[in-house]
């Protein structure tokens, strides 16, 4: 941690909003003998005062990674930006790593890993999510051409609940076929069918007057594939998509203001309506959960619910190790599952080494978060855990499953009432919980005992 820091007083200038945090250090010097400030790291946050706070806890600081012990150790000031949102906030926490390639940012893991919005070079551009390795294979393929790029972000679970809000506020085509069959503005600016159908091949699915691809059905592709959008009313809308991902706001409103007035003079009322809604979104966006780890999207949808469970194993306090394995739509997923040496000298104190592994695990800004962490133990294992998550601003439920004498299952300690407010039987949820805590405990006995064979 850097020295002679009043960390508390620094704290204490943060708003408790969502935002963009930068934590600044001086370079060397340079021609003149002269010191500059750059940027260490961004990072994005619901509230900045309790994310930024969450760094300076002395266990997170034990087992942070290297780049951001290292960035903790030369840092000289924090300095903010506050947005209206949390989803702006993620949106310009991507274009500030773009712009100022912070160390502790870019080299945190693998560019290919990052994620990125693309908008394609087509008559009716698409608006697509692809990762970094996704964008060389593409550019070799020439089979995607892109115009425009935005990021990297690096959180891909973050970055799909994003793209459901922008979807909302700007409808786009990313998969269907445009139609064969589109509106033309007529001299009024007003669209119209071409009238004249005999120059167009016949559609298989007859484009411009059906029904139009799933997403035109639920209001989240502008009608594309059906031709209700002519090329130069869509081209308005990906420009309101650039704009919002350059994190340009005023120029949004004020763009979307003017389109809504030119509807509103030629009359077309329900499109200058749908405006009026998209404006009132943007200011009212209901974001939270793409920070606190997505507890507000159905954290417990039986159709996507991810369990993760947390298990340590050692001999008497030596090769202490620690796993986390994952339990996904009631299925094991081992692809996810990692393991963790620990570093803390913590003997015996398995409390500890859980809370070490979870800390760990926090920085994998990557890793999808999940619907529910299961620990193995009893209440303090739980408060420990709960203890991190908190410290980290993250709400995710936790339980702990207590075994008996012979390490079979007892109990499991949970709020069930609050883990079954979206209709998922308690029943079946103690199968996935059992079933994660069954997995960790084989995993952390596995990985220990490889490790011992090895001395």
């Amino acid at each position: 941690m850097a020295q002679n820091k009043d960390i508390k007083k620094i704290i204490s200038k943060l708003p408790d909003t969502p935002g963009v945090y930068l934590f600044l250090g001086t370079s060397k010097r340079g021609e003149g003998g002269l010191r500059k400030k750059k940027v260490l790291y961004v990072g994005k946050a619901t509230s900045l005062r309790d994310r930024v706070r969450s760094y300076f806890n002395q266990d997170i600081v034990n087992t942070r990674s290297p780049l951001i012990s290292k960035m903790l150790s030369e840092f000289d000031e924090i300095e903010y930006i506050k947005t209206d949102s949390v989803l702006e906030a993620l949106v310009l926490e991507a274009n500030l790593i773009k712009k100022l390639e912070p160390e502790a940012n870019i080299k945190e893991k693998d560019n290919r890993s990052f994620n990125f919005v693309v908008i394609t070079n087509e008559e009716f551009p698409r608006v697509l999510t692809m990762r970094g390795r996704e964008l060389e294979e593409s550019r070799l393929n020439l089979d995607i051409k892109i115009k425009y790029k935005f990021g990297p972000f690096p959180n891909g679970s973050q970055l799909k609940e994003a793209m459901k809000i922008v979807r909302k506020m700007f409808p786009f085509r990313d998969k269907c076929i445009p139609s064969l069959n589109p509106l033309i503005p007529s001299p009024k600016g007003r669209g119209k069918q071409i009238s004249d159908t005999s120059s167009f091949p016949p559609s298989p699915l007859g484009r411009g007057q059906g029904v139009g691809c799933f997403n035109r059905q639920i209001g989240l592709c502008p009608g594309v594939c059906t031709g209700d959008i002519s090329q130069i009313e869509y081209a308005k809308q990906i420009q309101n998509i650039i704009l919002f991902f350059e994190s340009n706001k005023q120029k949004l409103i004020k763009n979307l203001g003017k389109q809504m007035k030119d509807f509103a003079k030629a009359r077309e009322f329900e499109k200058a309506q749908k405006i009026k809604k998209t404006l009132f979104t943007l200011s009212h966006i209901q974001d939270i959960s793409l920070i606190k780890d997505q507890v507000s999207k159905g954290a417990f949808d039986t159709k996507n619910f991810r369990i993760e469970s947390y298990d340590v194993a050692h001999l008497s306090g030596t090769n202490m190790v620690g796993v986390m394995t994952v339990v996904e739509n009631r299925e094991v997923k081992k692809s996810d599952y990692r393991k963790f040496k620990i570093k803390y000298n913590s003997g015996v104190n398995d409390i500890k080494a859980l809370s070490e592994i979870l800390t760990r695990r926090l920085v994998h800004k990557e890793w999808p978060m999940p619907n529910l962490f299961v620990v193995d133990g009893g209440l303090a294992q739980k408060r420990a855990i709960e203890k991190v998550l908190r410290e980290n601003g993250v709400q995710t439920p936790t339980v702990s499953v207590v075994k008996n004498e012979r390490h079979k299952p007892k109990e499991i300690l949970a709020d069930r009432g609050a883990l079954l407010t979206k209709g998922k039987k308690w029943s079946q949820l103690e199968r996935e919980i059992l079933l994660s805590n069954s997995e960790a405990h084989r995993f952390a006995l596995s990985f220990h005992k490889q490790l011992r064979r090895k001395f």
